[in-house]
């Protein structure tokens, strides 16, 4: 206290003692006495002179008090106001009633002013008339108030409001007090026996402080615990009704050891536990356990007589979990962190509403004044420590769970924080919750708020379980040290448990003296048998909990995603940067000089087919990099939110809304640069929704990522794992005609290329820019055509015809042997294929049949003769077909030059093909490189497959209604009898990729796959 209220409780105690008669020698040494507790010798001298002078000692007094004095009384009042808090103003009143007791002169006079100084002190009147009875009355029939509590070995009448609690072989009285308005408590004992009070006799009749903590020990050895009495008081005021029962609970790692061993709890409402160890003792371990995250190898967890691991419905919302680590996100202020977590937790509620219960929770806690502050990191602090803490039980408190459990709250906290955080708790306990905590070294003042300690020893073996105060005695009892009953530092309980053995030389041994076994032999023998389980609630367990459905819940993630994201301006800087930088590089890098002239030209661009590729790359690379830590970096966050029983299909959703409007904008913007410099003109939609959905799939695979690793580092090393299989089995750095006999299959893409989405994504973007282009689109079907042909003519038909002279050869031969006949059987059937394939020319075939003829036995030179006469006719009807074609073009050639010349938009056709045809590309989609080559046509399994012009050729007719395999680079593709265009095609086996993708992502299909080969092991050792 200041000296100036000091001054004004002195003069306070004077002007009432002075009043009827004058101070007596009680007083006075009652004065001195409370001076001597509070003060130093040098001011117990100093203010018991200010009484002496005041209080007119040894002077009698006067009768009647004077209006002057009245006034200075009031005057006092104001001071003590001002300064102090009402909890204290409480201890003041109730230490004027005891001066005023202590000599029993308690006049008319007196009274008036202990009432005057009540009201001064804003004390409600049914409050100060159950504080003066409870000071003055010393028998239990005149103690009849609802904020008594009578301890004795006697009953009481049963319609007496006064609570009473029996203890057996006690002589006396034990009254307790509750100032519900300051959430204190007091006590005082008439008995003839002695009572203990923390450690002190107390004296007769005399009021204490009964504080957090505080344990009373009667001559019989019976014990009255601070969160015993409270629990009577608060009883019936408490809304909730809860039981929580945990039996034999054990826990095995996956390796096979034991984490938790044999542990059984049993608690009603209105109950703070600790839990307690040293390192590796299984803290967090039974936290998790009795918070439902890790599910017990034995045992049974009863939470109002549901069990929580077999019926989590039962128990959806009773459930919170504060962990160690921040669950907050960084990026949103205070508000916005609780607000949202509001709105997912309260679909019955108005807008209104909930700001208002925002609002009020962080009133509650402290935090109003920092609401509009962004959270920040542990790195880049906007809020303290210790404000960080609270806000954490905010997101839990303010859906009011009806069991908590918190892991190490006071961890990297100040003390100072520390007891506010534990204060907070104890409020939330004390309301009627069970909260367990995970403590780590508490001091002192933070041990005396637990109601029970559960204490565990390495190797998750329980070693002691009780009240708080008792657990420094009792190891101490087992150790057969003295001063038992004296209460030291909570950290002598670990310099106990882990004491060493020292050796002959005096040096500490690594072997401990009392093992954890033993250890847990002595909590058998003490605490096993001793547990009471309490009565189980057998009404459901409470629950305000109330979800909004699958559609609200995604609304709600999505803009709290989005809020968090723009609020990362270095997140959203480099993100929306880096596609039009990438773009201008590459694009920047690319572009030369190419034409005859010095100047560009599109149509000589070599590098537009490596273009499309790397584009590709980087839509890739940024779809995975921006996706690849969402998950992961929200895993604490949705450990939380596990307990709310949230949609994981609507927290999925919003993470690909967000990523794919990210992804939009980044292939919007690469596009528009890269191919404006690269002057790529007419082209934008087709980049755009290819590269936009390769970037979706990426998305989704760096979501698959995030969800399946446990490391940052192991994430970014996968990246590159996963890009360069994409690029070298795109189809365009290496031909897949050109690789390991392995994977190739001659005419088709291999299967292992068909899970790339490179290979369908550089396929589309390649075959639309050829066929599409705005020089192209008018007379490709005309090229096709012209390819077909040319192909039947310069290739096929002379293929044919050796065919058909090798079986000659077999026909005409003598010499039969199986060699020849083998020659002219694969020779026949290529003939049978072709042929009876080939439907434009078949009128040109007469009398052959080819099922029967075309055969090593019945071939004849008859049959070959009308072989040639049909491949002949066939050859000129290529021959006019083609010339027909050609004038087509020519004409369409003719009308484009004319409408050129009158729009004015091009000086000739040769500037439209300059600036919308690519001769690389051509060359790509054309196979060019087999013109100098070879290999035009190749044979395979009885057919002739075509590897020149894939562009032109159509694939052939399916094997099965399934079939979807085709030529790289083929026109079309063809699926349950349809041919589709390549370019929307491939578009939607994207797409589908991404689909599969999502529904292995919702399933946690590759997490669960590499805990698989654990699960096993583990099954094997046991």
């Amino acid at each position: 206290m200041s000296e100036n209220i000091l001054e004004a409780l002195t003069r306070l105690f004077g002007l009432t003692t002075k009043q009827d008669g004058g101070a007596t020698d009680v007083e006075r040494d009652f004065v001195i006495n409370y001076f001597t507790e509070q003060l130093d010798q040098d001011s117990v001298g100093k203010y018991t002179t200010l009484y002496d002078e005041v209080s007119g000692y040894p002077k009698a007094g006067p009768n009647r008090m004077s209006v002057k004095e009245s006034v200075r009384i009031l005057n006092y009042c104001q001071r003590i106001n001002r300064e102090l808090a009402q909890e204290q103003k409480i201890i003041i009143l109730i230490k004027l009633l005891e001066l005023i007791a202590s000599n029993g002169k308690f006049t008319d006079t007196r009274r008036e002013i202990i009432q005057t100084v009540s009201s001064s002190f804003n004390i409600d009147k049914k409050v100060y008339q159950t504080i003066e009875s409870f000071v003055f009355e010393r028998e239990i029939e005149k103690l009849d108030y609802k904020d008594i509590l009578a301890v004795s070995s006697n009953g009481i009448a049963n319609n007496i409001e006064l609570k009473h609690m029996p203890l057996e072989s006690f002589a006396g009285n034990i009254f307790f007090l509750s100032v519900q308005d300051v959430n204190l408590y007091f006590v005082k004992a008439i008995s003839p026996e002695k009572v203990i009070l923390n450690g002190f006799a107390m004296k007769p009749n005399q009021v204490y402080l009964y504080s957090n903590g505080s344990g009373i020990k009667t001559a019989s050895g019976s014990a009255l615990y601070y969160s015993d009495v409270v629990d009577i008081f608060l009883d019936n005021l408490r809304s909730t009704r809860i039981s929580f029962t945990a039996k034999n609970l054990e826990f095995r790692f996956p390796n096979g050891v034991l984490g938790v061993r044999d542990i059984t709890i049993s608690e009603a409402q209105g109950k703070l536990l600790g839990i307690m160890g040293g390192s590796g003792a299984g803290k967090t371990t039974l936290l998790n356990v009795l918070a439902g995250i890790e599910k017990p190898s034995a045992g049974q967890i009863l939470i109002n007589a549901v069990d929580s691991v077999q019926e989590k419905k039962q128990i959806k919302g009773v459930i919170g979990y504060v962990a160690q680590d921040d669950l907050l996100i960084e990026e949103l202020s205070v508000y916005q962190n609780l607000y949202y977590n509001a709105k997912l937790c309260f679909k019955q509620l108005s807008e209104k509403e909930i700001q208002d219960k925002v609002m009020e929770v962080l009133t509650s806690l402290g935090l109003d004044h920092i609401r509009d502050l962004r959270v920040g990191s542990v790195l880049d602090k906007k809020i303290s420590g210790g404000q960080r803490k609270r806000l954490n039980i905010a997101l839990e408190l303010i859906r009011e769970p009806g069991v908590m459990f918190v892991d190490e709250p006071t961890s990297g906290l100040s003390s100072r924080d520390s007891e506010n955080v534990i204060d907070l708790l104890k409020e939330l306990s004390i309301k009627g919750k069970i909260i367990f905590v995970v403590i780590h070294q508490p001091s002192l003042d933070i041990y005396k708020m637990f109601d029970k300690m559960i204490i565990l020893d390495k190797g998750g073996y329980p070693v002691y379980y009780g009240d708080p105060m008792e657990a420094v005695p009792y190891f101490r009892r087992i150790t057969n040290q003295v001063e038992s009953d004296n209460v030291l530092n909570p950290e002598e309980i670990f310099n106990i448990m882990e004491a060493q053995v020292v050796n002959e030389y005096g040096q500490y041994t690594n072997k401990r003296k009392v093992s954890p076994e033993q250890w847990s032999q002595h909590y058998r023998a003490n605490f096993a048998d001793s547990i009471k389980e309490v009565p189980p609630i057998e009404e459901p367990p409470p629950s305000s909990l109330r979800v909004p459905n699958i559609f609200k819940q995604a609304w709600i993630f999505t803009v709290r995603d989005f809020l968090s994201k723009i609020g990362d301006r270095q997140y959203m800087l480099i993100n929306l940067l880096q596609a039009p930088v990438l773009a201008f590089l590459l694009s920047f890098v690319i572009r030369f000089q190419n034409d005859q002239d010095g100047n560009y030209a599109f149509m000589f661009n070599d590098n537009i087919p490596a273009y499309i590729l790397i584009c590709i790359i980087i839509a890739l690379f940024m779809g995975l990099t921006v996706s690849a830590e969402e998950i992961y970096g929200d895993r604490k966050i949705q450990k939380r939110e596990k307990f709310l029983n949230l949609s994981r299909s609507s927290y999925l959703i919003s993470k690909l809304v967000i990523l794919f409007l990210l992804s939009a904008i980044q292939t919007l913007s690469f596009v528009l640069i890269g191919n404006a410099i690269l002057e790529i003109k007419g082209e934008l939609l087709t980049y755009w929704l290819v590269l936009f959905s390769v970037s979706c799939f990426a998305n989704v695979l760096g979501l698959n990522i995030s969800s399946t690793f446990n490391s940052v580092v192991t994430i970014y090393i996968t990246i590159p794992l996963l890009l360069i299989p994409q690029m070298i089995l795109s189809g365009m750095i290496f031909k897949y005609d050109k690789m390991n006999d392995v994977i190739t299959q001659t005419g088709k893409v291999p299967l292992v290329a068909d899970i790339m989405t490179s290979r369908w994504a550089f396929e589309a973007i390649a075959v639309n820019q050829f066929i599409s282009n705005y020089y192209q689109e008018d007379h490709y079907e005309l090229d096709k055509k012209r390819s077909v042909f040319i192909v039947k003519d310069k290739f096929w038909i002379p293929e044919l015809e050796q065919r058909i002279g090798i079986a000659e050869t077999y026909a005409n031969s003598e010499d039969k042997t199986d060699s020849l006949k083998n020659e002219a059987s694969d020779a026949l059937m290529i003939l049978k294929n072709e042929i009876g394939f080939e439907t434009y020319f078949a009128k040109n075939l007469e009398e052959v049949n080819l099922n029967q003829d075309l055969t090593p036995d019945n071939f004849t030179q008859e049959t070959a003769d009308k072989l040639r006469a049909y491949l002949d006719k066939s050859r000129q009807d290529i021959l006019d077909t083609t010339k027909k074609i050609d004038d087509k073009k020519n004409k369409i050639l003719e009308d484009l030059e004319e409408h050129f010349e009158k729009d004015k938009a091009f000086e000739d056709y040769n500037e439209v093909k300059e600036t919308y045809f690519n001769k690389e590309l051509e060359g790509l989609v054309t196979r060019a490189d087999l013109a100098l080559s070879g290999g035009s046509l190749v044979e395979d399994g009885g057919w002739l497959i075509q590897r020149i012009d894939p562009i032109y050729h159509d694939p052939r007719r399916p094997s099965s209604f399934i079939d979807y395999r085709t030529h790289f680079l083929a026109p079309t593709k063809h699926f349950a009898g349809y041919l589709f265009s390549t370019y929307y095609y491939n578009v939607t086996v994207i797409w589908l990729l991404t689909l599969l993708l999502y529904i292995t992502l919702y399933f946690d299909f590759f997490k669960a796959l590499g805990s698989l080969p654990k699960k096993i092991k583990f099954k094997k050792q046991a």
